[in-house]
C-alpha cells in the first residue's frame, strides 16, 4: 500500500496560501494547515459542537453592533509558512464580515473547546500560535459528560507575545473582558 493510497499526495507537502485558497469549502473543511502541511481534524462530538455554538451565540449578542461570532471557519494566522487555525469560536470585527481570510487583526477572542485527542493541541499549541499572532484574548473550555464546563480566560501580554491566565469561570461565566457577557452552561 502507497501513501498515496493513504492520504492524498498534497498532504505530503507543504502548500501555500494560494494553493489552500483556491480549493474548495468541501476541500477546507476539517483541516487545518500548520507550517504549510495540512493537519485533518477528527470531527467533534455533539456535546462539543453545541458548547461552541451556544457559546457563539452568546458572545454574538453580547457583542452588539460593533462584534460577531460564528463558529466554523479559518483564521489566517500568517502566509508564509501557511497558519491557518479554525478554532471552535471567533469574535471578530463586524466590518470585516466580508473580508477573507480573517486575519488575526480582525479578532477580538478565540474560543477552544477541549477534545480528546486535541489536548495538547488545544492547551499549548494552539495558545502559543494565537499569542504569536496578536489575538486578544482567549478563553480555553474544558468539558466532560457529566460536568459542568470550566471556562479558563487568558489576555495577551503584548510586549511577551505570552498569554497570562485570567478569571476562571465553573458554570457560569460573568465575563467583563473583551466586553460585558453573562452566559450560563451550568445546564449544557
Amino acid at each position: 500500500m502507497t501513501a498515496e493510497m493513504i492520504a492524498p499526495e498534497w498532504m505530503h507537502r507543504q502548500i501555500t496560501s494560494e494553493q489552500y485558497d483556491s480549493w474548495s469549502e468541501e476541500q477546507c473543511a476539517g483541516i487545518e494547515v500548520v507550517d504549510g502541511m495540512v493537519v485533518v481534524s477528527p470531527g467533534a462530538s455533539k456535546r462539543h459542537n453545541r458548547l461552541a455554538r451556544f457559546l457563539a451565540n452568546a458572545l454574538d449578542a453580547a457583542g452588539g453592533e460593533e462584534w460577531n461570532a460564528d463558529t466554523d471557519f479559518d483564521v489566517r494566522l500568517q502566509d508564509v509558512p501557511l497558519d491557518n487555525r479554525r478554532p471552535d469560536v471567533v469574535v471578530y470585527r463586524a466590518d470585516t464580515i466580508d473580508e477573507s481570510p480573517t486575519r488575526p487583526e480582525h479578532v477580538l477572542l478565540l474560543v477552544e473547546v477541549v477534545s480528546p485527542g486535541s489536548e495538547t493541541t488545544d492547551r499549548v499549541v494552539e495558545l502559543d500560535q494565537y499569542a504569536k499572532a496578536g489575538i486578544p484574548f482567549v478563553w480555553r473550555v474544558e468539558q466532560a459528560a457529566g460536568r459542568v464546563p470550566v471556562v479558563h480566560t487568558y489576555l495577551l501580554d503584548e510586549a511577551a507575545r505570552a498569554y497570562r491566565a485570567g478569571e476562571v469561570f465553573v458554570g457560569r461565566v460573568e465575563a467583563v473582558a473583551p466586553y460585558a457577557v453573562g452566559i450560563e452552561l451550568g445546564g449544557l
